[in-house]
């Protein structure tokens, strides 16, 4: 019988290995809040639409489109709704009804 042993990489690491490998993970994987900021300088620096940012950000990111509504922050959404609506991919909605 094989018996498995599991060793703690940190001792094979020095400090600053540590610190280089946690900032090459921070840089690689987003949160909803890192993509939204990196969306939102796509769309300033190649002053295009959020839609066309996003699929500009996953393809120079090698990021799956399937995975992007996780990414999506509420504020994003919104945009990218405003965008698909004044382009007609999405019908006007209106929630909020008037009562007279």
């Amino acid at each position: 019988m094989i018996m498995a042993i599991k060793i703690p990489m940190d001792i094979f690491m020095d400090k600053n290995a540590k610190k280089e490998i946690d900032k090459i993970l921070k840089e690689k994987f987003y949160c909803p809040s890192k993509f939204a900021q990196e969306i939102e300088t796509t769309v300033q620096e190649e002053k295009c639409s959020y839609i066309d940012a996003v699929i500009f950000f996953c393809d120079k990111n090698k990021i799956d489109l399937e995975s992007v509504p996780k990414l999506l922050s509420k504020p994003l959404k919104e945009k990218i709704k405003c965008e698909a609506i004044e382009l007609n991919f999405l019908k006007k909605t209106s929630r909020a009804r008037l009562v007279f």
